[in-house]
């Protein structure tokens, strides 16, 4: 899978998700709206890779890339100080950032409510402060 791959199923992930909750379906919307944004920072990830080369200095970096944990996968990008700043001088993007890091893999199996779907969605396609946004300018 290379970085173009991983951005294109990002998004139509959010499509999928924006269409699920147009339909009412809220526990499969929650569940794409997140995958969207796992996709997105294993774009990240494999930018990161492009950049350092980090896999030839860390022979467990590989390894340790096999995680849907967000904050794992902000890690394994480089960019949680990055992340950091931002949400401490954004706030509203802090608040995003602190929904959009609870979704995890197993969410599958949750039935998500309305509001939850909802709130995760707004968190990551926010105009101004959404955390596909900020995530986007690295990948």
């Amino acid at each position: 899978m290379n970085r173009a791959t991983l951005q294109r199923l990002s998004d139509e992930r959010l499509d999928d998700a924006r269409a699920l909750i147009a339909a009412k379906q809220w526990a499969g919307a929650y569940y794409l709206a997140g995958y969207s944004l796992e996709c997105a920072l294993k774009s990240c990830v494999l930018a990161y890779i492009d950049r350092t080369g980090i896999i030839f200095e860390d022979k467990k970096y590989a390894q340790n890339c096999w995680t849907h944990d967000i904050e794992d996968l902000i890690r394994q990008a480089g960019l949680k100080i990055e992340r950091d700043k931002a949400a401490g001088t954004n706030l509203t993007l802090g608040q995003n950032w602190l929904i959009a890091k609870d979704w995890s893999e197993t969410s599958r199996y949750r039935m998500s409510t309305q509001l939850q779907a909802e709130k995760l969605l707004h968190a990551l396609t926010d105009n101004t402060d959404g955390v596909l946004s900020w995530v986007k300018s690295f990948w």
